[in-house]
């Protein structure tokens, strides 16, 4: 994985950076709102600043940022992956856009059929995200995998806490369910356009949120 990084012109120069730049490069899709969306900004998009204090900074944000994390070759590729001066600390952020598009495979569903690389990286995010048993197999893996990418990236930087924040398009708010259901287990509250904490065994503090992008992002431009 690269740790090389070139400054964009605009979210055209997101497109390339897509697992498939034509398929996923739409008007009313994720990854056109959410280059828009921080294109636009040039800085925290407004409802990604909410989930953090008044006086938050952007110091830095890659597209599609790549994380290796425990068992198998398959890497975590956050949407945005930022880091942000908050309270006087540094947050490492990982941003997963959604508009229709659901948060992928069930625990059970992508556990099957099993591997030894599948169980070594599930446990292993279990573990860093505090659950002590089986995670309900009914829970969506991208979430965990995305909220393991957070911490993974936040000691690489050597931040001190972590974030996941979905910064959903959808008018419907589509599959906060899901990412209730995923708080739920970790002991935080979810509500929409909000922000709550939870403790990892780590000692990092881990910050889920449901943020509510503009919807005039997925019009076409």
């Amino acid at each position: 994985m690269t740790v090389i990084f070139v400054p964009t012109d605009g979210p055209g120069d997101w497109q390339r950076l897509l697992a498939d730049p034509e398929k996923h490069w739409k008007a009313g899709y994720s990854a056109m709102a959410a280059a828009l969306s921080w294109e636009d900004a040039q800085g925290l998009p407004a409802e990604i600043a909410a989930m953090f204090q008044p006086d938050a900074e952007l110091l830095l944000a890659i597209p599609e940022y790549k994380v290796a994390l425990p068992g198998g070759s398959r890497a975590s590729q956050c949407d945005v992956f930022a880091l942000v001066r908050d309270a006087g600390q540094i947050c490492a952020v990982a941003v997963e856009a959604k508009v229709n598009e659901p948060f992928g495979p069930t625990i059970t569903e992508w556990v099957n059929p099993e591997s030894e690389g599948r169980n070594i990286r599930l446990n292993a995010i279990c573990a860093m995200l505090g659950v002590d048993h089986a995670p309900p197999p009914g829970l969506r893996y991208q979430l965990f995998h995305r909220s393991a990418a957070a911490v993974v990236a936040a000691r690489r930087f050597g931040a001190a806490s972590a974030a996941m924040i979905v910064q959903s398009f959808s008018p419907e708010h589509r599959w906060f369910d899901d990412f209730a259901a995923f708080c739920t287990l970790l002991g935080v509250s979810p509500s929409r356009g909000q922000a709550d904490t939870c403790r990892l065994p780590c000692g990092m503090e881990l910050t889920l949120g449901w943020a509510t992008g503009d919807p005039r992002f997925l019009a076409e431009r």
